[in-house]
């Protein structure tokens, strides 16, 4: 790549979506509460376990059992929370979706919802202002929502 003379910084020739904000999220059916955790650095094992024992933090509280759809992710089956998984499943659970079939998975209709309502035909100004617009949503989500819970029910 070219860069002109009187260009300092390189970085800022690069697009502004390069750069992205992580989440995982939950939605619970009950009652549409969702369940969300921001990753500052990348998806794996370790992340994935910290996000599972968050959720079953908030899991925990009810006296159901949880049943938590993930896709086939490799960090959804990594060995480094295998135990971990194995001394919760009687009351917190992992169910895998087939292979290849995202379509099939409800949270990814939540991160379409997301994008719609806070991140499509908008300016941000850096990333932390679309944290912040996402965030400002999921802050509404967080105490139940009936559109969350219509949107991922399994029909």
């Amino acid at each position: 790549m070219w860069i002109p003379p009187e260009v300092k910084d390189p970085v800022l020739l690069h697009h502004p979506t390069r750069k992205s904000v992580k989440y995982f999220g939950a939605v619970r059916l009950r009652d549409g509460k969702f369940v969300y955790r921001r990753e500052e650095g990348s998806f794996d094992g370790s992340t994935f376990h910290g996000f599972l024992e968050h959720l079953w933090k908030v899991a925990r509280r009810g006296r159901t059992h949880s049943v938590v759809i993930a896709d086939n992710a490799k960090y959804h089956h990594a060995k480094l929370h295998k135990d971990w998984r194995d001394t919760h499943a009687g009351r917190f659970r992992l169910n895998f979706l087939p292979p290849y079939s995202p379509e099939l998975n409800p949270i990814e209709r939540v991160w379409k919802l997301t994008r719609r309502r806070r991140l499509h035909n908008q300016y941000f100004a850096g990333l932390s202002s679309v944290a912040d617009s996402v965030e400002s949503l999921f802050a509404e989500w967080e105490h139940g929502s009936n559109s969350l819970r219509r949107l991922c029910a399994i029909i």
